[in-house]
């Protein structure tokens, strides 16, 4: 086993061992991939200023995020086919999320379901990630059974009304399971290890959608269903609509524009998130941490303001941090470390963040996460 010093160890792991289609399923973004590239790349940009002389005593990373304590501002993102990942993905990185103090958020379009996630972790509450589909009676079980799983907030995605076209999955054929083609065949005979694990599990399909929505008992095709069933008419009345039927914490992804987070502001919502859902639907949209400062300043005062897209290190959440993201979340960081190693792997991605966080903290001069702002940063790097 290879020794293990940051995320991008985890990535290549992981690229060995996923089959192609779910390997690319995760790491890639629409068209060009430029908005996927710059997430990750504006990061670089930021330059911190280095304190010396500091007591660097008694640090903590520990903050919260819409009033629950967490270990460190970090989240596991909702990330659809996680359990493509590796086998029971879903399970395993919720687990690893509870045991290390932070959020962990399911995607509608996971392959475990509410209630295989919530029963394998003794119902600790985790978030539920909601997709808006035309089938409303579908979406009012779906948050009926979120409430029943004890999930403590709802994350609703709003820039995927329609799917952004991602080269890769087109030509991949992406399905969930795979169909049994001869280049896919190949593929997966070199990948021992996570056809062990397939074979292993009976949670193969979309957990939450088969078996639960009238009609369908397998769905081969992500891109065919989504295309019949997300709805393009999406729009901030629905959001009303979900926010009484859920009754609790709501927080909205996909905001990028100030006018847009003045939206969520007056819509009730407890938290906001900046993405560009990782490059993945408009590419050519501006990177997150970019738009960051200018939602931060016009609403910041008024609703949490979160953010995601290209995390790649705890030097990554300290500037988010820093330019006033209350909260930050990883998906691909955590995918990585899935597919790399399972459960251990996630865990391994979150200590491997927290380390850089506390260390970056310390050399700036803080050892407080809550005592990080703007000044921690070089002028004119952001």
């Amino acid at each position: 086993m290879p020794v293990i010093t940051h995320i991008e160890d985890l990535r290549l792991l992981a690229q060995k061992r996923v089959p192609r289609m779910f390997y690319d399923y995760a790491d890639s973004g629409s068209w060009t991939e430029s908005t996927y590239r710059a997430n990750e790349a504006d990061f670089q940009g930021i330059k911190l200023r280095q304190r010396v002389a500091v007591n660097m005593e008694g640090r903590s990373t520990r903050s919260t995020m819409i009033g629950q304590e967490v270990a460190m501002p970090v989240a596991i993102a909702p990330v659809g086919l996680t359990g493509m990942q590796h086998a029971d993905g879903e399970i395993l990185a919720a687990r690893a999320a509870k045991k290390f103090g932070i959020p962990f958020t399911l995607s509608t379009m996971s392959i475990c379901s509410i209630e295989d996630v919530a029963k394998a972790t003794d119902r600790h509450p985790f978030w539920f990630q909601l997709y808006v589909m035309r089938d409303r009676d579908f979406i009012e079980r779906l948050i009926d059974r979120a409430k029943a799983a004890n999930c403590s907030a709802l994350v609703i995605t709003l820039d995927l009304q329609i799917l952004g076209q991602r080269h890769k999955d087109l030509k991949n054929g992406l399905s969930a399971p795979p169909k049994l083609t001869l280049p896919n065949m190949l593929n997966i005979a070199g990948k021992p290890r996570w056809a062990l694990g397939m074979l292993g599990t009976p949670r193969r399909q979309f957990g939450n959608i088969v078996g639960h929505v009238k009609g369908v008992e397998n769905m081969g095709s992500l891109s065919a269903w989504t295309a019949q069933q997300f709805d393009p008419r999406l729009n901030w009345g629905d959001v009303e609509w979900i926010k009484k039927r859920w009754g609790g914490k709501i927080i909205l992804k996909g905001i990028q524009d100030v006018e847009d987070a003045k939206l969520a502001v007056d819509s009730g919502a407890d938290a906001l998130i900046v993405s560009n859902h990782g490059g993945r639907q408009l590419d050519g949209a501006e990177s997150s941490i970019r738009a960051l400062p200018a939602i931060v300043a016009a609403v910041g005062s008024q609703i949490e303001v979160h953010m995601d897209g290209g995390i790649r290190s705890g030097q990554d959440v300290l500037k988010a941090r820093a330019l006033g993201a209350r909260g930050t979340y990883i998906g691909r960081a955590m995918a990585y470390g899935l597919g790399a190693m399972g459960e251990a792997g996630v865990s391994k991605a979150l200590e491997i963040i927290q380390r850089e966080l506390d260390l970056t903290m310390a050399f700036c001069g803080r050892t407080q996460i809550d005592q990080v702002g703007k000044d921690i940063l070089l002028p004119g790097s952001y």
